[in-house]
């Protein structure tokens, strides 16, 4: 039995979706909508994030976990172009690796607490550390953008990467929630190439990222967004 736990707007979740899509697992899908009360999530996951896969007797939380326990458990490679790395971390810059896959899901994790305050009533303009989380999202990318070796290739040449795919996850989060943040991506054409090009990836179109706001309940089969209260069409 393979299951993931996961909320519908989460990018952890979105790219743990996309990798087990590139390594066409079959999965339960256990979707939120809504989050849940602090006891139902513990039943788990102790630390009530998403998401949370079950693999046969095995239980992992932590996105980071599960991606390479995913990486390197399922070898085979379905084909496309360019190919899913077969690795997470290479041999010959493993650190490098490590240290691009970290900044990233700090990038994540800035652009997630700017969201969750942002639907408590506290805004980037009133709060010292969303100010400076929203500064933080623009040195990242401003790093991240040198360590691209050009505009053809992700952070692994030929090859789609861990890093690829949470760096468009968070991204594309952003950019479908109206937190008042403009990335200016027209600033970094690496990213911005790359993000292009994983967007017509099938893994990627097969897990879209659509808008989200407080009351927002569903979706349509479009993407279009179901609203609480709303009169449902017969």
């Amino acid at each position: 039995m393979r299951a993931l736990l996961f909320t519908t707007g989460s990018p952890y979740s979105r790219a743990i979706r996309i990798i087990l899509d590139e390594l066409e697992l079959e999965y339960e899908q256990r979707e939120e909508i809504t989050t849940p009360s602090a006891e139902q999530r513990a039943a788990a996951t102790p630390t009530l994030q998403v998401p949370t896969l079950w693999d046969g007797d095995l239980t992992l939380w932590e996105s980071g976990t599960i991606a390479e326990y995913l990486l390197t458990t399922y070898t085979n490679r379905p084909a496309s172009e360019p190919p899913l790395v077969a690795n997470p971390w290479r041999p010959s810059a493993e650190w490098q690796d490590k240290l691009i896959f970290s900044t990233i899901q700090t990038f994540g994790t800035a652009a997630t607490t700017i969201s969750q305050l942002k639907w408590t009533g506290v805004s980037i303009d009133q709060n010292a550390h969303l100010k400076r989380s929203t500064e933080k999202l623009t040195h990242i990318l401003g790093w991240l953008e040198k360590q691209l070796e050009d505009t053809n290739n992700g952070f692994i040449h030929d090859r789609v990467s861990l890093q690829d795919i949470f760096l468009a996850s968070h991204i594309r989060f952003i950019q479908a929630r109206p937190l008042g943040i403009d990335l200016n991506l027209s600033n970094y054409e690496r990213i911005d190439c790359l993000l292009a090009r994983l967007d017509r990836r099938k893994s990627f179109l097969s897990n879209p990222v659509w808008w989200w706001e407080p009351g927002v309940v569903g979706y349509e089969a479009d993407g279009t967004p179901k609203y609480q209260g709303e009169t449902q069409s017969k």
